[in-house]
């Protein structure tokens, strides 16, 4: 009988948390093993979401602008095509060169890739089920779980991935619906509601909450139902699926408002209502394992579960689910192990809708920071009095600032317009220092860039914009 091969790190998941973690952990020089089940690495965000999904966006916002826009700039276009096939294996290319880049890097930093099934015993064993039927158990000094999310799905609407679609069946229709009906109004269904919308189908936007992006500012809430209405998207809010049933290629939605009853007929849905913590592998109760009251790993912040030497991090461990969250974690869990006297923090992790006009936001929403009790100030700047914007014709949206009014410490600054995805790492950077609206005020900003309007919405917080 083999004996079982010692690491110092067994990480379970090969996605970004769990990859990066694996990376850093080899870089410290701990001996790393990274067990992951399916064909490539890299996980949700590199294979069926994140990387696929700003393919197709990216894609699409260039048929948008060639049907839409490109009369403004003088340039006259004709009997504008789509293929889809090529557009979906531009798509397919992309993600394999991301998958074939964290392989890449795993050899670099000399990462043991344990393909399989990894499954998590007590003293911190972990076995692996190859795909050929062959085990290999490795005996871990230290366990990283970084065994990621699943979709919600509805009772009612069972995902198919043919006609009733996850995340994973919206990056791969093999046709333009006539009519995809999006239940959920958050960041996936109206990034991927906006794909399909733009290479022209009839998209429904169906949202529970009073309004899109549960959660966000709402100054930005409603700049945004206001541009994505403009631009075609039919979003219902405050409006309740109560049913569904598919007949052939057509699914019959009942839908609930204000008492009010109506049924929607689709060719394709949607279902994008959240995620949830997934422990393939890990057998909470046998082992002991802590979990919180929707089935998240517990941990402090140094991603520590209850369990010796035994660390969780990613969306396993709920919170924020996101990508750049998780490689953080990831990342700490790695340096604790080494040693290294790290925490983590969330306060400065921010958050992006790669829809057109983007959002990007960082720290609290104004009505998080009104029922704190706390005083403020807010200063606004419209990308419509940017320079820049204007060159490109990308007006729509804002840079909104919330600071303290005795210290004016930044509290929150939340964005909507072009490329602010980009734009609000400066402001994350000052969020990690502390930094006041004052000081991104003060800062010398490019001229003409998009990111004065930054400056410009810091300066507004101090009673004090130039050019607005």
């Amino acid at each position: 009988m083999a004996s079982n091969i010692p690491a110092d790190v067994v990480v379970i998941g090969g996605g970004p948390g769990g990859y990066v973690a694996a990376i850093r952990a080899a870089q410290l020089g701990l001996v790393t093993v990274c067990v992951e089940m399916d064909k490539t690495l890299g996980g949700t965000c590199v294979n069926v979401g994140c990387i696929p999904s700003k393919a197709l966006l990216n894609s699409s916002e260039h048929v948008e602008f060639i049907r839409q826009h490109a009369a403004e700039h003088g340039i006259g276009v004709s009997d504008v095509q789509i293929d889809l096939a090529r557009m979906m294996k531009r798509k397919e290319d992309v993600v394999a060169q991301n998958t074939k880049g964290v392989e890449f890097l795993f050899r670099k930093n000399k990462v043991t890739w344990a393909k399989g099934r990894g499954t998590l015993r007590a003293g911190n064993l972990v076995d692996v089920a190859a795909a050929d039927g062959s085990s290999t158990t490795y005996e871990a000094k230290n366990v990283i779980i970084a065994t990621g999310s699943l979709p919600f799905e509805l009772p009612f609407l069972k995902f198919d991935e043919e006609r009733v679609l996850s995340n994973i069946g919206a990056l791969k229709i093999p046709v333009v619906p006539k009519h995809l009906v999006v239940v959920g109004g958050g960041v996936i269904g109206l990034e991927l509601g906006s794909v399909w919308r733009r290479l022209g189908a009839k998209v429904t936007v169906v949202e529970l909450m009073p309004g899109i992006l549960p959660g966000t500012d709402e100054d930005v809430v409603k700049e945004a139902d206001k541009v994505f209405r403009k631009q075609g998207l039919d979003i219902r809010t405050g409006t309740k699926v109560a049913g569904a049933r598919r007949e052939g290629d057509t699914i019959s939605l009942d839908l609930e408002r204000d008492g009010a009853t109506e049924t929607l007929q689709a060719d394709y849905v949607l279902v994008s209502v959240g995620r949830k913590p997934v422990l393939g592998g890990i057998d909470a109760a046998g082992l002991g394992l802590a979990l919180g009251s929707r089935g998240e790993v517990l941990v402090d912040d140094q991603m520590r579960t209850n369990l010796p030497n035994v660390f969780a991090i990613g969306d396993c461990v709920g919170g924020k689910l996101l990508a750049h969250k998780a490689e953080e974690e990831g990342v700490i869990a790695a340096e604790v192990i080494a040693g290294k006297p790290v925490h983590m923090h969330y306060r400065s992790i921010p958050g992006v809708v790669y829809t057109w006009p983007e959002v990007a936001t960082v720290g609290l929403a104004e009505h998080e920071v009104k029922a704190s009790g706390r005083q403020y100030r807010v200063g606004k700047f419209p990308f419509s009095a940017n320079g820049r914007a204007r060159t490109a014709g990308d007006t729509a949206g804002f840079v909104k600032v919330i600071a303290d009014a005795t210290t004016d410490e930044l509290l929150g600054v939340h964005m909507i317009g072009p490329n602010v995805s980009e734009l609000i790492a400066e402001v994350v950077l000052g969020f990690e220092y502390r930094a006041s609206a004052e000081d991104i005020g003060i800062t010398v900003h490019a001229h003409p860039t998009l990111s004065e309007a930054t400056k410009e919405a810091a300066l507004a917080a101090l009673g004090r914009a130039i050019h607005f």
